[in-house]
């Protein structure tokens, strides 16, 4: 398979809807997890490089009470502003109407619906771009309610993007095809349970004090399944564990316990072209040195960059988009993933995670990686609809 993409191959010319005209892109956006705001930036950059000679756009928002809203179709509205997060309330074109996708695999009609009032089409939508992140988005459960209603979406299908999702059963699928991963613990919710009344949570307590014994200080405690660097905590101090695995059990009832890799954090782009995917140059994320680690603050409201191409010797470079692609078909991914690593002090090379739905905003490493590839923003969104209208649903 190739690797690192120089200059990006012709992009097909899309074809017209069902009835002769534009294709008509739903861009789907907001949702329930704790990472709404952020998906609803996303959307903002996605609306404004989608070529509207080339496509139809309709704009939903889903709320934080999952409510599918008719929102307005502007992404200058949907960027961070003073450190304030969007959301899609704010851009709901009324309080209380719902977007309805079809039933039916036969229909790709949308219908908006109010209480009181007839049911309005909307049309039909021949692709969806979701770019949810975390649960009830990027978890499979969006992916699962579009091959219902036969309508080809972007990016990963449902087993992809719910494996892409949990930390834990990413690095099962990760260590089955013998690609590397760091040490770590699951804590369930009935562990934390467990225990003398007077003292919930002894079972879990004792399985990540064994494991920090066994790894050492610090260690970090994370939701695992949500992203953005949501409810991590890093813990120098096991006085500190209880507060931490509440944090991380605000965002999900189970976690992960990581051990600390020393060395460097890489990240590398996998995109699918018509031949098969494709690796970016690989980025590296600095020392953050206003945070403990690259989590929210940094990422979003700081906005923290990192090193495009990162500096790697040849060699280092080919194995991380080498292995980027490996962790890509391991876990059956579709259209784009982004691969984390850690090139750790010894040379080793250590996968962290891979997000199937990567951060997509302007200053997000996937298409600044992509960028640095030859493929501008609007050419890789439109790749990425162009597959998605190439892909059927159902067993592929």
């Amino acid at each position: 398979m190739s690797s690192e993409s120089t200059s990006p191959s012709p992009v097909p010319a899309a074809g017209p809807g069902t009835d002769g005209r534009k294709p008509r892109v739903a861009v789907v956006f907001g949702g329930r997890s704790s990472e709404h705001a952020i998906s609803v930036v996303t959307a903002g950059a996605v609306l404004s490089a989608i070529d509207r000679a080339k496509y139809e756009v309709l704009p939903i928002g889903i709320t934080t009470e999952g409510r599918w809203a008719l929102t307005a179709d502007a992404p200058e509205r949907m960027a961070i502003s003073d450190g304030t997060l969007p959301n899609v309330d704010q851009l709901s074109e009324t309080p209380e109407g719902g977007v309805l996708l079809p039933v039916d695999p036969g229909s790709r009609e949308v219908v908006y619906s109010e209480p009181g009032s007839v049911p309005k089409a909307l049309g039909d939508v021949d692709v969806v771009f979701p770019v949810l992140h975390g649960p009830y988005g990027e978890d499979g459960t969006l992916q699962g309610l579009l091959e219902l209603s036969g309508v080809p979406y972007v990016g990963a299908g449902v087993l992809a993007s719910a494996v892409g999702m949990d930390k834990e059963y990413m690095k099962r699928v990760f260590d089955s095809f013998g690609l590397p991963i760091g040490p770590y613990e699951v804590i369930r919710a009935r562990d934390w349970k467990l225990g003398p009344e007077n003292d919930r949570g002894a079972v879990a307590r004792k399985k990540i004090v064994d494991f920090a014994a066994e790894n050492g200080l610090p260690i970090f405690v994370k939701p695992a399944r949500a992203g953005s660097s949501m409810g991590i905590s890093k813990v120098d101090d096991l006085a500190d564990l209880d507060a931490a695995v509440e944090e991380a059990r605000r965002h999900d009832p189970k976690i992960v316990v990581e051990a600390l890799l020393r060395g460097r954090e890489i990240e590398c782009g996998v995109l699918e072209y018509e031949d098969g995917p494709r690796a970016s140059v690989p980025a590296e994320i600095p020392p953050v040195t206003a945070h403990d680690f690259y989590d929210f603050e940094a990422k979003y409201i700081d906005s923290a960059s990192g090193i495009v191409p990162a500096p790697l010797t040849p060699e280092e470079t080919a194995r991380v988009q080498e292995m980027a692609i490996a962790a890509f078909d391991a876990t059956g991914s579709e259209g784009l993933a982004r691969v984390d690593f850690f090139l750790l002090d010894s040379g080793e090379l250590v996968i962290n995670e891979i997000n199937t739905m990567p951060g997509f905003t302007p200053i997000s490493m996937y298409p600044r990686m992509w960028q640095e590839s030859g493929v501008t923003y609007p050419e890789l969104v439109d790749r990425l609809i162009q597959a998605a209208l190439n892909r059927p649903t159902g067993l592929r």
